[in-house]
């Protein structure tokens, strides 16, 4: 994808229009924005709302985008992460160029400055626990209470930092906190934590530390290193702005950055808790951190879900001040608009039922011409054998059907798409009282689909070749809770338990096995298809994306 595709589809927002007046003022000549992910999980669709405002505002206004690692936490990170979180954003449409960074780049600076906060007297060690340091830090009604610890002198402090750098201590040991005010309004300015002891091995900086910087110490900093013009924030750290700017006004940084907010995403159905996605995983609720009912950037792919639908779905729920929940029905939307727009049409028997045409010449193949969209002449035709013995889906015969049934019925004529009209003549079932065939005939006149004579059928319906066609295994994915709004402190309450259906004898067009594409297609009537990393030629294997049924574009059209 282009710069100029993604800078097409920007909109107009509170922080573009920031972004626009600093320019127009010259408060900055640059814009420089960046996208900073911790490498301890897989990116999620919140975060391609965030990744598509960064990258966006970048390209839109000149400038550039950073995509940097706030890789201060080793306990919990890998290179799995890193790897995943840097394909992520590429498959969105967006690349960093030379921009790569990495907190890890800055340990030795932030440490430095450290130990300037503490020769200032705005930093100590605490020799409280984790615990402890929490139980005094007060509520948002109570004051919070100085360490006793708080008053050590700086020789002391410096002394001890030094050795909890070089190792002395054992995790939890020791802490170093700003002081600053513990009767503070705003929590996050009670003598936050700056560095904690932890002995463990780090994806590039391996054994080298045994200290790491806190989140708020580090993100500030490293801002201000890369000469980030505006930084761009999820709303939940609103509260943690006055403790970025006050790092910024006590340590020597190389420039000011400012940090701008906006509502970060909530989708109906759906939970994006790291935490959450995390024990998903872990607890074996999933299939990995891209199986395809994951919210994750990495399973959106292997759903099938395009890259460009994510874009447009960012772009209409657009960037605000306030935390509001989206109906997951805008993303299928979204979806759904792009792939009946691109998506090939094929045709698919999920639940096969076998039907033989009595009066059709036996070992006659001939074949039939269908079109591949709709919509679009230039993308051509294809042929489907068509023969004495065919698939039809289950679900559209009923030996006893309701009033309103219009589609195959015993003595009924219905409309095999592309094809011929055929009647049912007799039903055949097994021992146990189950239907496994159907007996019909089909009137030859009819090829094409139309009777010369007229007369109409109420019910088109799609069809392989028993002979020809493919037999492959078929994952329907539903939505991963049953509660449109899951609660995160109990999320396996919520858990859906038909969120993922396997068919394994499903039928589909041998066009679709031989090509071996890994594009999105339409199985005309069933919904928008895509081959599964696992398929190989032995065992094929597809996922739905998502049903044709359009929910969310009726809601809209009541008003």
């Amino acid at each position: 994808m282009t710069t100029t595709d993604t800078t097409a589809e920007t909109g107009r927002d509170f922080i573009r229009d920031i972004v626009q007046a600093d320019l127009d003022s010259g408060k900055h000549k640059t814009v420089v924005t960046r996208f900073p992910p911790e490498p301890n999980g897989y990116l999620h669709i919140g975060h391609a709302k965030s990744i598509a405002l960064n990258f966006g505002i970048a390209q839109e206004f000149g400038g550039r985008c950073h995509l940097r690692f706030d890789d201060t936490n080793p306990a919990k990170e890998e290179q799995e992460f890193i790897d995943s979180i840097q394909a992520d954003v590429h498959w969105l449409g967006y690349d960093w160029g030379q921009n790569l960074f990495y907190a890890s780049d800055y340990f030795e600076r932030l440490y430095g400055w450290a130990e300037g906060l503490i020769e200032a007297g705005l930093a100590y060690v605490d020799d409280q626990s984790q615990e402890e340091i929490r139980l005094s830090r007060g509520t948002l009604t109570e004051a919070g209470k100085n360490s006793p610890f708080r008053d050590r002198t700086v020789e002391e402090n410096l002394d001890l930092f030094r050795r909890m750098k070089a190792g002395e201590f054992p995790n939890g040991a020791r802490v170093l906190r700003a002081k600053i005010d513990m009767a503070a309004g705003n929590i996050n300015l009670r003598d936050p934590v700056l560095y904690r002891i932890l002995h463990a091995h780090h994806p590039r900086t391996g054994d080298k530390w045994s200290i790491y910087p806190s989140y708020d110490y580090a993100h500030g900093q490293s801002d201000a290193i890369e000469g980030i013009s505006h930084s761009i924030c999820t709303l939940e750290f609103e509260d943690h702005r006055p403790l970025y700017d006050w790092f910024l006004d006590k340590l020597p940084v190389p420039s000011h950055p400012h940090q701008y907010e906006f509502a970060r995403l909530n989708l109906t159905y759906t939970l994006l808790s790291k935490r959450v996605l995390t024990r998903l995983v872990q607890e074996g609720h999933v299939a990995g951190w891209n199986d395809p009912r994951m919210p994750t950037i990495a399973g959106l792919k292997r759903r099938g879900v395009p890259p460009a639908a994510v874009r447009e779905f960012v772009k209409r729920i657009g960037v605000a001040k306030s935390n509001s929940i989206v109906d997951v029905g805008m993303l299928e939307f979204c979806i759904r608009e792009e792939l009946n727009r691109t998506a090939l049409r094929r045709m698919a028997v999920l639940r096969p039922l076998k039907v033989v045409i009595e009066n059709y010449p036996e070992g006659q193949v001939e074949e039939i011409e269908a079109i591949n969209h709709p919509d679009d002449p230039s993308a051509g035709t294809r042929k489907i054998a068509f023969g004495r013995e065919l698939y039809i889906e289950q679900d559209d015969f009923m030996e006893n059907p309701p009033k309103k049934f219009f589609r195959l019925s015993p003595g009924t004529e219905v409309r095999l798409r592309y094809a011929y009209f055929i009647k049912c003549r007799e039903v055949i079932k097994n021992a146990a009282g189950e239907i496994v065939e159907l007996r019909c005939t089909y009137d030859p006149a009819t090829r094409g689909g139309n009777a010369p004579d007229g007369r109409k059928v109420k019910a088109t319906m799609h069809w392989l070749p028993a002979a020809q066609s493919r037999t492959a295994e078929i994952r329907i994915y539903n939505q991963l809770f049953a509660n449109p709004a899951p609660d995160a402190a109990n999320f396996a309450a919520d858990l859906n338990p038909n969120s993922l259906e396997i068919l394994k004898d499903a039928r589909i067009e041998p066009e679709i096995a031989e090509t071996n594409s890994d594009a999105v297609m339409q199985f005309e009537r069933q919904g928008y298809f895509v081959r599964d990393p696992d398929s190989t030629p032995d065992k094929l294997v597809f996922n739905r994306t998502i049903g044709l049924r359009d929910t969310f574009a009726k809601e809209v059209a009541k008003g």
